[in-house]
């Protein structure tokens, strides 16, 4: 009796797990102005004996639909999700297409944060870089403002999804889009914030002249005690400084 029990705990245990894991998400997707339909990664392809299937996005380790914690953002994990591999095909759309980006679930109602767009421009080829070779610029950031935060819009009224615009004038090149959502709810402790990132390449078209920036390697995006890693959400008077690098504007 006591070792059928133990068996029950343990099954019941599992069984929680996966719920828990299931309620996290992750990028199914992309259309281009409302049009056209680019597939991202699902995690299930490791699981695909013929191997995964090609897609526009990098391909990693999140199998559990888990995220990255503070104490990894040293390593590449931190750039395009765990031990990622890049996409095999591209995103087509030019300097000043919006982008939906659809997620196949959030749990909003307890994992709030901000959403964040970086790009990366590649040397060459996408399809063929690695994550520690990308340097990233933040080009669009929500975080909290009016009582609502950017992951609040992601659930209720938009159905999974979030839109945000290439800059207009940028130049037309071969870049990595690292789509990021970072889950608070934890992260009054140390250690206790979730980044969710998600990588697609994208090729970008039009007239567009001008370049990124620098950028910043993925694992020197964060620490984990920046203002906006370690915080609490739970306060009356929220003030959420977004984390990372200045938000870049030059090609809007």
């Amino acid at each position: 009796m006591h070792s059928n029990s133990l068996l029950l705990a343990a099954a019941t245990s599992v069984s929680f797990l996966a719920d828990l894991a299931s309620a996290h998400g992750f990028v199914t997707g992309v259309r281009v102005n409302g049009g056209t339909w680019f597939p991202g990664s699902d995690p299930v392809w490791y699981y695909y004996p013929q191997g995964a299937p090609a897609t526009t996005g990098w391909n990693s380790l999140n199998q559990d639909l888990g995220f990255v914690s503070p104490s990894d953002f040293g390593s590449n994990n931190i750039a395009c999700h765990k031990s990622a591999t890049p996409g095999k095909l591209y995103i087509n759309a030019n300097a000043g297409d919006s982008l939906t980006i659809y997620w196949n679930t959030w749990p909003g109602d307890s994992h709030k944060g901000p959403v964040i767009n970086y790009l990366a421009q590649c040397n060459g080829e996408c399809t063929n870089a690695n994550a520690g070779s990308l340097s990233f610029t933040k080009f669009d950031a929500q975080g909290y403002s009016s009582g609502t935060w950017a992951t609040d819009r992601i659930t209720a009224p938009n159905n999974f999804t979030t839109t945000v615009r290439i800059p207009p004038r940028l130049r037309p090149g071969n870049y990595v889009l690292r789509h990021e959502i970072i889950a608070l709810h934890g992260a009054g402790s140390d250690n206790g914030a979730q980044n969710y990132p998600q990588c697609l390449n994208i090729k970008i078209g039009g007239s567009g002249s001008v370049s990124l920036p620098g950028g910043t390697p993925g694992n020197m995006l964060y620490s984990r005690s920046d203002p906006g890693i370690r915080f609490n959400l739970y306060t009356n008077n929220i003030n959420y400084p977004i984390p990372g690098p200045a938000l870049w504007t030059g090609a809007n």
